[in-house]
């Protein structure tokens, strides 16, 4: 008998006494504790309702693309009871807090909880939605608890019905894409018609309310009512089965049963989703870096996976460090199931590589935020680097870099080690599926360089015959000839032009800094034609000019120094960046103000900033989802010119930012709140130019 996906115990009370969510403070994420609450619908008059609606929808091929008859990864987050750093809606200051960046490897993702209904944050909505990845939550009843809730859920079947769609009421408001079912009680059998009855009315109420969504049950109550794990899909759990989208199987099955599960499940056996706890209790192959065993039979038994708690890694301090041992730990999950997402697989297309957490903030290369943080929502499309297990053995590393300035966000893509003149190195970022049409494509990537190194883009098209092409987009060098050698290191640069139909010249344009120290970023451009075909892979390709001169402050020569950073790839259908609706085109308010005074005399504002595009058009709204706010602290007259730079307080991925005990020196006069609204493809508004919030300081 297996012990179910409640053998996690919960922790401690999530949030200290007293919580009161009606009243207006730094948004969280919570779940809703009681069936009385989920029934009244309280949850959607908390002050808190607004911040947590996922701003990123679904995109269009992950909705209607689920039929394809493919296997699955399901990935159930469970960590340490849930709503740690991730229920800080607009973030925290922990650098170090638990996130996921390794999506293209996953087809739904779940947050899960021992609480009756966890809604998950959305920051893992829009990192999930981002990347293609359908998020769910968790209706779990368990312990005596559940018991007594279960008599009340299943009363009658209007009662089960009624359940069924609040939740789908919760999931549709707050955009997200289904739920997994949790019954771990014993039930008497005369409660067995409505509980099916529940499952089936809420994959209904699901798929009429979202499209693409999802109802997976767990495999713990049987159709006779017993708690009993059956580690398969078989007769006495298929009835539940038969009415949603998928099961979740206890992960205590043996070798042979993933297969008997897909007979059973007949053509919907990649729906039958076979567990695997991370922390090895009882499942096959041990879990925890023996993952992969299971995976491989599952993989060969034409099911599903169903990763349960993949925080083990995170939360049991894998050595060396959490960065290093998530890559090694999602690299042997690679190694088994393969990629399972393609991005990009739209236009307009950008990636700064940030992960959701950092020590510094960068808009468009000047330092706006110089401190720890952590915000999933902030999160941008993942590169698929980390899941080369054997990428570290060479010469050159590409990796993730959080410590050097970035061009926008947190985060760079760092290419760095010893790389031989006339020598280059490919590493693949991206794994896309773009059709394009006859219009232009427009490219533009920012790179750093040092030790005269260079750094292009290289981008792999299949047409219609499905006939492969490669275009190297790279600033010119000088390149010698020289042999091709058998590794991914090619000798010759010179055989770029062999390995690549076409190298497309770049305009390339140096930006400044706010710091004469800080090495340029420098803007890389072109434009190319490629009508009928399919965008695929995103290469960065690394090399250097032939014959530079040593650097003095290196003990190597400059013929092996190889260092170049990343800053950020934009990929679009049109020449100009996103242009942004003037500032009067912007309603942009304060609700809910309340200043206070310390005994010191220090005053602090506390206010609900909100905002919303006059007279939008269904087009625009989807154009303008991130916004990035200041504050400049004006000592004259509002109109007087303001010393100083702006501060700045946060991001926002929904039309509303509440500003908590911000702390006003004393010969601040007024508050000028400032809003940057930030485009799809990665362009940001000008604060010259961006909607402004007078608020005068009182005396």
């Amino acid at each position: 008998m297996g012990v179910g996906l409640s053998s996690h115990p919960p922790s401690s009370a999530n949030f200290a006494p007293p919580f009161d969510p009606s009243k207006p403070s730094v948004p969280i994420s919570f779940p809703i504790k009681t069936l009385e609450e989920l029934e009244q619908r309280t949850y959607f008059d908390s002050f808190h309702f607004p911040f947590n609606r996922a701003s990123v929808p679904l995109p269009s091929y992950a909705v209607h693309g689920w039929q394809e008859r493919k296997r699955k990864l399901l990935v159930c987050h469970d960590m340490a009871g849930g709503y740690l750093d991730d229920k800080w809606v607009q973030g925290n200051q922990n650098d170090a807090a638990y996130t996921i960046w390794h999506w293209y490897l996953m087809d739904v993702f779940v947050y899960f909880s021992h609480n009756l209904v966890t809604l998950p944050p959305p920051c893992w909505i829009n990192a999930a939605h981002s990347h293609g990845v359908k998020a769910l939550g968790t209706f779990i009843t368990e312990w005596d608890e559940g018991r007594v809730v279960c008599n009340t859920l299943l009363a009658t079947k209007e009662s089960a019905r009624m359940y069924a769609a609040r939740l789908a009421e919760l999931a549709q408001r707050l955009g997200f894409d289904g739920w997994l079912v949790n019954i771990e009680v014993n039930l008497s059998s005369d409660q067995i018609s409505n509980l099916t009855d529940f499952v089936k009315q809420l994959s209904l109420a699901m798929h009429s309310s979202v499209p693409g969504s999802l109802v997976i049950w767990y495999d713990a109550v049987t159709i006779n009512g017993a708690l009993n794990w059956q580690n398969q899909l078989n007769a006495k759990n298929k009835p539940f089965f038969d009415l949603c989208d998928g099961i979740f199987v206890n992960y205590s099955w043996k070798e042979d049963f993933p297969k008997s599960s897909a007979i059973l499940a007949g053509d919907r056996n990649y729906d039958v989703y076979m567990g695997i706890d991370v922390f090895g209790r009882g499942t096959y192959g041990g879990g925890q870096w023996n993952t992969k065993v299971a995976l491989d039979v599952l993989k060969q038994s034409s099911v599903s996976a169903a990763i349960f708690a993949p925080g083990w890694v995170y939360e049991t301090n894998q050595q060396p460090d959490f960065r290093t041992a998530q890559n090694r730990w999602w690299g042997l999950v690679a190694k088994s199931w393969g990629l399972v997402q393609k991005n990009p697989r739209t236009l307009p297309f950008y990636s700064n590589f940030d992960q959701g957490v950092g020590r510094h903030i960068f808009v468009e290369g000047k330092l706006v935020y110089n401190n720890s943080w952590s915000n999933i929502s902030c999160q941008s499309m993942q590169p698929v680097l980390g899941v080369d297990v054997d990428a570290a053995k060479s010469a050159i590393q590409v990796l993730v870099n959080f410590n050097e300035p970035s061009y926008s966000g947190a985060q760079t893509i760092m290419v760095t080690g010893r790389l031989k003149d006339n020598h280059y190195f490919m590493a693949l970022l991206f794994c896309g599926e773009v059709l394009l049409s006859d219009m232009p494509i427009h490219v533009s990537y920012s790179v750093q360089l040092k030790h005269n190194s260079l750094l292009g883009l290289a981008l792999e098209f299949q047409s219609i015959s499905n006939k492969r092409s490669m275009i190297l987009l790279a600033p010119e060098g000088r390149f010698s000839s020289d042999k091709v050698a058998a590794t991914g290191e090619v000798d010759g640069a010179n055989e770029l032009p062999r390995k690549f139909e076409t190298i497309m010249p770049l305009q390339v344009n140096s930006l400044s800094t706010q710091s004469d120290t800080m090495t340029k970023w420098i803007l890389n451009e072109c434009s190319l034609q490629m009508p009928g075909h399919t965008l695929q892979n995103i290469y960065v390709v690394s090399y250097k000019e032939v014959s530079a001169p040593e650097n003095a402050d290196s003990t190597l020569t400059s013929s092996t120094n190889y260092h170049a950073l990343l800053g950020h790839i934009t990929i679009r259908s049109s020449m100009k960046n996103m242009t942004f609706p003037p500032r009067n085109a912007w309603a942009f308010e304060g609700e809910d103000l309340f200043w206070s005074s310390s005994p010191e005399g220090i005053k602090t504002i506390s206010v609900k900033l909100v905002w919303r595009l006059e007279a939008e058009s269904s087009e625009s709204r989807p154009l303008y989802t991130r916004f990035n706010i200041y504050v400049r602290k004006l000592v004259g007259g509002p109109d007087d010119d303001i010393t100083g730079q702006e501060e700045y307080l946060g991001a926002a991925r929904v039309e509303a930012f509440y500003v908590s005990a911000l702390a006003v020196e004393p010969n601040v006069t007024y508050l000028r709140f400032i809003l940057q609204v930030c485009a799809t493809d990665g362009t940001v508004g000008k604060l010259a130019d961006a909607p402004v919030l007078l608020v005068a300081v009182p005396r």
